[in-house]
């Protein structure tokens, strides 16, 4: 293999010290700032189409979400409060990041084959890829609570069994999604 030689070229005066960029950028920050300044004063006085930048103060404020976005995991309930899952272990196998761990176990009913003994997932794993929603046959797994605080102090927090699975408006003492969501 030949070795290809390449040449810088050489920087004039004006480049080399950096002038000419930093006037420029400066021009873009101030023409940014200027412009939401002025749809806000236009917005305060009663011009309601002008909106500047908008800024949502977190922990009060909650930014909305599509109603498409990905959020926390819950398990769907059959009509009898039963999980839909059938332990069909299709999550599971789909997870890039193996962080759903299902043990199955017989069905009272005859109908159904199995259910699972245990449904957990951990959250701190997770990549939110949502594969195991796409995968499952019964429609039993979804991330469609509109939940994104789910930071924890240690790993154990992160993981989530059945009944948190199943419940998932329960988080101490607030509800967190809407009550009207399809179970």
């Amino acid at each position: 293999m030949a070795t290809i030689k390449v040449r810088k070229h050489k920087l004039n005066f004006l480049e080399k010290i950096y002038l000419p960029e930093i006037f420029r950028g400066m021009w873009i920050t101030s023409f940014h700032f200027f412009r939401n300044l002025a749809f806000h004063f236009l917005h305060a006085i009663g011009f309601k189409q002008f909106r500047g930048a908008v800024t949502f103060q977190y922990p009060e404020e909650q930014r909305p979400l599509a109603l498409r976005a990905r959020t926390r995991h819950r398990l769907t309930q059959r009509e009898d409060g039963s999980p839909r899952c059938v332990a069909c272990m299709m999550c599971e196998t789909v997870c890039p990041a193996r962080c759903i761990y299902i043990v199955a176990t017989e069905h009272p009913d005859p109908n159904i084959e199995k259910t699972p003994a245990s449904f957990d997932i951990d959250l701190g794993k997770c990549v939110y890829c949502g594969f195991c929603v796409e995968a499952c046959p019964e429609d039993a797994i979804r991330m469609d609570t509109q939940i994104l605080d789910i930071a924890s102090y240690s790993r154990e927090g992160m993981f989530y069994n059945m009944d948190e699975l199943l419940h998932p408006e329960r988080h101490g003492d607030k509800i967190l999604i809407d009550p009207k969501l399809p179970k």
